[in-house]
């Protein structure tokens, strides 16, 4: 795919949706950085229903260190892997207060070596809570670099490197949500809705279903 392409596709992103966020409900910086630990192998629907409890009882690194592991759990347990995402997030905020007065890193070392952190949410972190331009590659936004021929590649670290070194300046700080929310409602995994998509001329993709 050549830059007018790339260009056309996140200009018409941005015409829809001029201001894109993630879908997690938050209130904070760490309230998002506890969201995000916890929105792995699950839904951002299926976390906010757990985070509309817990954050009103606790929402700070003390107050859920407070809580402990088993205090913890009953508020997250309606989500996938609930009991390592619970000890994960006790351990991280007594990183928190430990190492970091409480407050969350604001680079991407620090981000990863707290427990439950891996690149993709560190990425998530950087770019919706200090409007880093990075580039958090999940199942979505892999599937719609490919699909569209965006960014091709074979693992998520190919995608989101071609992406980053791809995508216009203009457009990179929020490529990440319109990618995501595009993947998540109009370029779906099982049935990508070609007739409906608002790129699809400057789409790549073999196999459209235009009807």
């Amino acid at each position: 795919m050549n830059r007018e392409k790339r260009t056309a596709i996140f200009r018409t992103l941005k015409a829809a949706n001029p201001a894109p966020t993630t879908e997690l409900e938050y209130a904070s910086e760490f309230e998002l950085l506890v969201a995000v630990i916890l929105s792995a192998q699950a839904t951002d629907v299926g976390v906010n229903k757990a985070t509309r409890k817990l954050f009103p009882v606790a929402n700070t690194p003390a107050a859920i260190l407070a809580l402990d592991v088993d205090g913890l759990k009953p508020y997250i347990r309606t989500i996938g892997l609930f009991n390592s995402k619970a000890e994960n997030i006790i351990k991280t905020c007594r990183i928190l207060l430990e190492e970091h007065s409480g407050e969350v890193p604001r680079t991407r070392k620090a981000l990863e070596a707290l427990p439950g952190v891996g690149r993709k949410t560190a990425n998530v972190v950087l770019n919706t809570a200090f409007g880093e331009p990075t580039i958090a590659v999940d199942t979505h936004i892999f599937r719609v670099s490919n699909r569209t021929g965006i960014a091709k590649g074979k693992t998520p670290l190919e995608v989101e490197k071609r992406l980053v070194r791809l995508t216009p300046d203009e457009f990179r700080k929020d490529a990440h949500h319109w990618l995501i929310l595009h993947g998540r409602y109009v370029c779906k995994a099982r049935k990508p809705l070609c007739g409906e998509c608002s790129v699809e001329r400057w789409c790549e993709y073999k196999h459209k279903e235009l009807k």
